[in-house]
């Protein structure tokens, strides 16, 4: 049996991941604010990822049931939408903090649990590869995050592989509250596939990274986006 750890597993992209991996002898522990659903094999664990003393206390009641983790998804994030002379500093701190510093104290915390080897997946984003106004702080921390993917799996192989998902458009709730509907339509003429993407083929690519399949992956990031920045988005 597999033991997972996965961040932001209640909601969106990171409950898709769940029921997907749940198909697997796995046993699931979710660092969220909010519980998830009631199923055997997922555990809630409290994490204010905003809060370093909460991310260390998870990791102590994490100690409760295991002494040793297989795969870490850090898959929680926020963005927000702004332009440069409105972002104020907590607004900065919070993103960064949840979606950069967040997995890297998870990391830290976690590789103390693989010695035997493992997986860790950081769910990053097209905007951390190309630039998009009024996403400041939410670009500059997945850029971060595919760096630190890249420097990780150089550092922590043999043992432990280390990858990065980037999705483009994905139909979550979050999107659909920060999207009106013709914005979402303008979206759509800009992705040559002509939709967003849907939660479980997200997840789909994450359950084959963590395989057996996927056991010469280390490095890399897979963008999931509809073609979207294939040839830039000014095509």
């Amino acid at each position: 049996m597999k033991h997972i750890v996965i961040t932001g597993g209640s909601s969106g992209i990171g409950e898709a991941i769940v029921n997907k991996l749940l198909d697997l002898d796995v046993q699931i522990y979710n660092f969220d604010l909010i519980k998830s659903k009631e199923i055997s094999r997922v555990n809630h664990i409290y994490c204010d990822l905003n809060n370093h003393s909460s991310i260390a206390e998870a990791f102590i009641q994490l100690s409760l049931y295991i002494d040793k983790i297989d795969v870490v998804l850090n898959n929680a994030g926020i963005s927000r939408n702004n332009i440069l002379q409105n972002i104020t500093l907590p607004e900065w701190n919070e993103v960064l903090q949840i979606n950069l510093t967040a997995p890297f104290l998870i990391t830290q915390a976690a590789i103390n649990y693989m010695q035997h080897g493992g997986v860790i997946i950081n769910t990053a984003s097209v905007s951390g590869m190309i630039g998009m106004p009024n996403y400041l702080s939410y670009n500059v921390s997945k850029a971060g995050l595919i760096e630190m993917t890249k420097t990780l799996a150089l550092e922590l192989a043999p043992k432990i592989r280390v990858n990065a998902i980037c999705p483009g458009y994905v139909m979550t709730l979050m999107q659909k509250k920060e999207y009106t509907q013709d914005e979402i339509i303008k979206s759509i003429n800009k992705i040559p596939l002509k939709r967003w993407a849907n939660v479980d083929e997200i997840a789909a690519l994450v359950s084959y990274l963590i395989s057996k399949e996927a056991s010469f992956i280390t490095g890399q990031t897979f963008v999931i986006d509809g073609g979207e920045i294939a040839g830039g988005l000014a095509s």
